[in-house]
């Protein structure tokens, strides 16, 4: 029997896909726990629009992410913080203060997680930051620490 899987199901394969089952196990496991439906032409063609729609999507979160990463690559942040006179920060900049800094003076909202920073900020300068947006794009910002 051929049916479509609702859900991913150990050892048979992912969501969505389309197989050929024995007709019992589709019958007596698959269709009663909803685990998957039975392959209609009907049913084929909502899995292909769906499977448009998805792609669609994917390509204007892509098209967002490569806009959003032009953008903080121009940019540069600056990040008060408190130092001593010889250039010491009393702590250390997180990528929590930067993702702060890029809100507040860019106006863009973005996931401390996806900020990388190098090693510990401990001191006054410029510094490079890797922001993660999506599939292998990863932008560059200049994060200037300056004494608060």
């Amino acid at each position: 029997m051929k049916v479509i899987l609702m859900s991913d199901v150990k050892s048979l394969g992912s969501a969505g896909a389309v197989l050929e089952v024995a007709d019992g196990y589709a019958r007596n496991f698959l269709l009663p726990k909803g685990l998957a439906a039975e392959a209609s032409s009907g049913s084929l063609a909502l899995l292909e629009q769906r499977g448009r729609a998805k792609a669609r999507r994917e390509a204007e979160d892509l098209a967002s992410a490569k806009e959003l990463a032009a953008k903080l690559e121009a940019a540069q942040v600056s990040v008060p913080a408190k130092s001593g006179g010889n250039g010491k920060l009393f702590g250390s900049v997180t990528n929590a203060n930067v993702a702060e800094a890029i809100n507040r003076e860019l106006g863009i909202e973005i996931d401390r997680h996806k900020i990388q920073l190098p090693d510990n900020i401990k001191a006054l300068g410029s510094y490079t930051a890797e922001i993660r947006l999506g599939k292998n794009i990863v932008a560059k910002t200049t994060v200037k620490v300056v004494s608060a």
